[in-house]
């Protein structure tokens, strides 16, 4: 297929734009579309989704809006936050904790971090035995700041196996054809 806009170069960016019900696409050649590419993303930017999902179905009350709340470290309010689509600082999260709880389980489904690997992956034997030696490391961290060393003395010597295995494990792989 060749370029929409030049129309010399095979196209390798592909761009489909549905508005309205009405869908549209564009065939770009690499050239045209790192040209366009300033372009499109002043026209849409991660500040604009952010900020549409944030105002998806949800109008503020005389209440909230008399109440706007203001991060106490920076100075930010959730209005801006919907303008830049940046929060200010960590207290942010905190300060706009409410609203922000709406707008991640919209966006992600639930408000718990369930990792960055995907689900196929984590079932892997690899990263099950990295997730168990991740898990003993924290809580043998936990017991030392606790100042519980029996148990911290049995969490390290149930680390240092897992490393073990592990190590050996990758040897085995690395030796096999």
């Amino acid at each position: 297929m060749v370029c929409d806009v030049c129309k010399q170069n095979q196209a390798t960016v592909h761009l489909t734009e549905i508005v309205d019900d009405q869908m549209s696409e564009l065939h770009l050649c690499e050239t045209c579309a790192n040209q366009k590419g300033a372009q499109m993303e002043t026209h849409f930017g991660l500040a604009d989704l952010l900020a549409g999902l944030a105002d998806f179905g949800s109008k503020p009350s005389e209440t909230e809006l008399a109440e706007q709340k203001t991060c106490e470290s920076c100075g930010m309010t959730y209005d801006d936050f919907k303008k830049v689509g940046r929060l200010g600082c960590s207290l942010c999260y905190t300060t706009f904790r409410r609203n922000l709880t709406t707008l991640l389980r919209r966006i992600h489904g639930s408000i718990t971090h369930v990792g960055k690997m995907p689900m196929a992956m984590a079932a892997t034997p690899t990263a099950k035995g990295r997730s168990e030696l991740q898990e003993l490391r924290r809580k043998l961290q936990r017991a030392i700041e606790a100042e519980d060393f029996e148990e911290a003395a049995r969490l390290r010597d149930r680390v240092r196996e897992c490393e073990r295995s592990k190590a050996k494990s990758s040897e085995s792989r690395s030796e096999s054809p």
